[in-house]
């Protein structure tokens, strides 16, 4: 894999009291699942919403297929943000309550102007036709992150951040969440970058690892030898 689909170059976010990403440096090849690890406040997360467009850096490149999106504006914006999308730790706080799930599923698809098969989705992350007419709360907490990845692939991106999929999550779900990822990754040639304080999901899905302390990049490659 030596194509680079991401790459974050001197990326800087700083919040009036914090710094709370301060020059970092990575890059992701397409299909790679790359793992962002560190301790509570590190700035993984704030790293992830930049990436998705949630929030502008300071200051700092961040390159989709060799374009910066941080600097791009109005429908070239949403155009290019077909390509990342994002699955978060808590499902239920991103997702309408009065939305159905194959509303919600759909949703990015028909933004985009595509015709997304509700089914077809809720098909590719193990989830039944029934679910398709409940509401995010009548729904487990697996099933929504079923969903959500749903919704994240609606689109057929390239590249998803997996912002703390997990933790919200009981260990047998975890674990057939791990899986799932896997297989989608594996099925469309999917990058990840998995934000996680859960280093044996890191283990599991990512190649390579970057450990970050204090909005700084400590240290970066491969999981085998970064997690000794």
């Amino acid at each position: 894999m030596t194509d680079k689909i991401l790459q974050v170059r001197q990326l800087v976010k700083h919040f009036r009291l914090t710094r709370a990403v301060d020059g970092i440096n990575f890059s992701i090849a397409a299909g790679e699942a790359f793992g962002l690890v560190g301790e509570s406040g590190c700035g993984k997360t704030t790293t992830g919403r930049i990436l998705l467009g949630l929030i502008k850096p300071t200051t700092g490149d961040v390159l989709l297929n060799g374009r910066d999106i941080t600097t791009l504006r109005g429908r070239r914006k949403q155009e290019i943000y077909r390509e990342i999308q994002g699955v978060f730790q808590d499902p239920l706080s991103s997702m309408n309550p009065r939305m159905t799930i194959e509303e919600i599923i759909t949703e990015p698809a028909v933004i985009h102007g595509q015709v997304p098969a509700a089914r077809e989705l809720l098909a590719r992350v193990g989830l039944s036709a029934s679910v398709a007419g409940r509401y995010p709360h009548q729904c487990s907490g697996g099933q929504r992150q079923r969903a959500a990845l749903a919704r994240a692939l609606a689109v057929n991106p390239r590249f998803i951040v997996l912002d703390e999929p997990l933790s919200a999550l009981d260990i047998s779900c975890q674990a057939q969440m791990i899986n799932l990822l896997q297989e989608c990754q594996q099925a469309y040639g999917l990058g990840y970058l998995l934000i996680s304080h859960d280093l044996r999901a890191v283990r599991y899905l990512c190649s390579r690892v970057a450990v970050m302390y204090r909005g700084k990049i400590l240290e970066t490659g491969p999981v085998a030898r970064v997690l000794t």
